[in-house]
């Protein structure tokens, strides 16, 4: 369908009071699901963190990789254990995930972004001690290997990068003070970067249209949610499964001074631009 020249403009005029809204704000996007894999997807979000970027928002992209981690271990015979939902991370493990996290999929996604004229640089954890980590133990005191638990966020790395005009791109390998590589949860990591930067908004990309009240019914979207009434819709059942740990993050991000944090479907393309540029959005906001 063709667009004309004066629905162009509209839209421009629309957007604008969002655009002064967020100008030289930081925004977190937590890129993951199959917004990740689909290649199509792909190219929406990071034309989406382009645009955004060269109207002035600060955006920090934060990714997971669990698919492509997954894919080269089979692919080295090495097998896929979890334990409560979190990857066992052995020795081998632990290489393997370096390699592809602050490897593979942070360069790709770099490659990206400079298709698009965006101007980004790769980070891991590591870099700068940015994320320091101690061992984690599962929820019922199991052993998860190299799986850590963040301890503290070192900002610099981040804010040195955009100062200088450029979108960090972040994969989520942290250290210990000794140096020590862990594994840490993404969506983690994201609340925990976004809070230390205190972002305007923390985005988590996922693979549902948001909170439901009725999760097999994406009519019943619950677009607002206050942080407050969380444990309550916990103990009605309404967040449930999966959710918890990403809503958890959610609460977490607000509760440390990020004013808003979105769960958006990273199925529907544009997504990031849809949430950020409408007062509505299009998945759950929670403040």
């Amino acid at each position: 369908m063709e667009i004309s020249n004066s629905i162009r403009a509209k839209v421009l005029i629309d957007a604008l009071p969002y655009i002064q809204k967020y100008n030289d704000k930081i925004v977190v996007v937590k890129y993951g699901g199959n917004a990740m894999t689909n290649e199509e997807l792909k190219q929406a979000v990071m034309s989406d963190i382009v645009l955004l970027s060269l109207v002035g928002i600060k955006v920090v992209l934060v990714h997971g990789g669990g698919p492509e981690i997954s894919d080269m271990l089979k692919r080295l015979n090495i097998e896929s254990k979890f334990i409560g939902g979190l990857r066992y991370t052995d020795k081998d493990t632990i290489d393997i995930v370096k390699m592809v996290l602050a490897g593979k999929v942070n360069k790709e996604l770099v490659a990206l972004l400079a298709q698009h004229k965006g101007n980004a640089v790769g980070l891991c954890g590591i870099d700068g001690k940015m994320i320091i980590a101690e061992k984690a133990e599962g929820a019922g005191g199991e052993d998860l290997g190299f799986v850590g638990e963040i301890r503290k966020i070192n900002t610099k790395p981040i804010t040195d990068a955009l100062e200088n005009g450029c979108i960090p791109v972040i994969a989520t390998v942290a250290c210990d003070e000794d140096g020590q590589t862990y594994n840490v949860n993404a969506d983690t990591a994201a609340s925990r970067i976004a809070a230390e930067l205190g972002a305007e908004n923390l985005i988590l990309m996922t693979d549902i249209a948001g909170l439901l009240r009725n999760k097999d019914d994406p009519s019943t979207l619950i677009p607002f949610v206050n942080v407050s009434e969380v444990p309550f819709m916990k103990r009605q059942g309404i967040i449930s499964g999966g959710m918890i740990p990403k809503i958890d993050c959610c609460v977490e991000a607000v509760r440390r001074g990020v004013r808003k944090t979105s769960i958006i479907d990273g199925r529907i393309p544009h997504s990031i631009l849809i949430e950020i540029l409408s007062n509505e959005g299009i998945g759950t906001q929670f403040k």
